[in-house]
């Protein structure tokens, strides 16, 4: 079966017709010449109108799909039109979208490794450039932007992680219904404006009917959350506090340890750490006997510890009422204590109150775990490529592993 079978069966292209594919000079590659089918008229490329033609450009190279080792390009001189509303303009072909050297096929190829590889071994693995996976990759999520949805959506998640040294954060967006999970918007910083930015392009229609909204403690989130969904549901990411404790915990534990040196006394808290900070689950038999002993002394850090394994029972209540009462009680026995980094994250728990309480409000259908688990992901799009130098390169590549963008559809997939 000829090259040119295959391509009329699998990438037809109506109006234009496949002349009989020959190697390249050099036998590294095949050359597939197509002419317009006769009496075909040109399709103006920005009305998208048949037009009269006015004049034959220099024949161009489309890259298509490699097969067999071998590179392969469609040649087609390409047609300019004298159309009666846009003037003299360049036809529109099917095979290639604007003044891209690659065909529309090839493109979703590269895009759909580089959802996979790193952008660098698409290359290198096809035998094209860089700059042809990057052009790709912008071209679907383009195309994929401007015609995804966003309706119907009830439940996002608000989070930033770091994309860069020196506090550079991204504000990510998530659809985190049980229905659809996927990234709804990247903004670059942390901020109030930046946040602002996903409520323009949703729209206030959108905001009106989002029902549940989890985030952190960070003001500028809680802000905006207040001012652009007033009626939704805020519920205070759990894995946050949790973050939050085991740091004054942490803290409560190293100021410990320097004082007992300093005042001379015995080491009983030195390789401590783990064993106070990780999940009783999690502990190794050797860690297990290690936290067992140290749960005989009476230190600051047995103390905090204890109220930070106490504070557990609070995630397990289903009544909003009975959760309420456990939370009072643990941040009144907090303030007794006198160890003051468990105390600065009572204190926060009370300003918070009611953010808390939400959780159990919505039946624990929503959490920012989901949101964490996208996290990681889009760390790992970043690390596997070892970081992107520009935002825009950073937010093409989110958008698509994340993104759940519609792609074009092809009469045939090749891959």
């Amino acid at each position: 079966m000829e090259l040119t079978t295959i391509l009329n069966q699998c990438y037809p292209q109506p109006g234009f017709v496949y002349e009989k594919a020959r190697f390249r000079e050099d036998r590294k590659a095949i050359e597939v010449p197509i002419r317009p089918r006769r009496r075909s008229k040109a399709i103006c490329s920005k009305c998208e109108q048949p037009a009269p033609g006015y004049d034959v450009l220099a024949e161009r190279r489309f890259e298509f799909i490699p097969s067999w080792g071998l590179l392969i390009f469609l040649l087609y001189a390409r047609r300019r039109v004298q159309c009666r509303q846009c003037g003299v303009v360049v036809e529109k072909i099917p095979w290639s979208e604007g003044k891209h050297h690659s065909t529309k096929a090839h493109m979703l190829f590269l895009a759909h490794w580089a959802r996979k590889l790193s952008w660098k071994e698409v290359a290198e693995s096809f035998q094209t450039t860089w700059d042809r996976v990057h052009d790709a990759v912008e071209y679907v999520v383009e195309w994929g932007l401007q015609r995804r949805t966003l309706e119907s959506i009830y439940a996002i998640g608000v989070d930033e992680i770091q994309y860069a040294k020196g506090h550079k954060y991204l504000t990510l967006v998530y659809q985190i219904d049980r229905e659809c999970i996927r990234l709804l918007w990247i903004g670059k910083e942390r901020t109030i404006e930046s946040f602002q930015g996903f409520f323009k392009v949703i729209g206030e229609k959108v905001a009106s009917e989002i029902l549940f909204v989890c985030s952190d403690m960070w003001q500028p989130y809680l802000d905006v959350i207040r001012q652009k969904c007033a009626h939704a549901l805020h519920i205070l990411d759990r894995f946050h506090i949790a973050a939050k404790m085991s740091k004054a915990l942490d803290e409560v534990r190293a100021g410990e340890t320097r004082r007992l040196s300093q005042d001379g006394c015995q080491p009983v808290l030195s390789k401590s750490r783990w064993c106070v900070l990780k999940r009783k689950e999690n502990l190794s038999p050797q860690q297990q006997v290690r936290l067992r002993d140290l749960l005989r002394y009476n230190l600051q850090t047995v103390r905090a510890y204890l109220l930070k394994e106490d504070f557990q029972q609070f995630w397990m209540y289903n009544s909003p009422f009975w959760a309420a009462k456990f939370l009072d009680f643990w941040c009144h026995q907090t303030m007794r204590s006198r160890i003051e980094p468990m105390k600065k994250i009572a204190r926060t728990l009370r300003t918070h109150r009611e953010l808390l309480l939400n959780y159990f409000k919505a039946r624990k259908q929503f959490s920012s775990g989901v949101v964490e688990g996208l996290n990681n992901k889009a760390k790992v799009v970043m690390r596997r490529s070892y970081g992107f130098r520009t935002f825009r390169v950073l937010e093409l590549a989110l958008y698509h592993s994340l993104g759940k963008l519609p792609e074009p559809t092809l009469t045939h997939r090749f891959f």
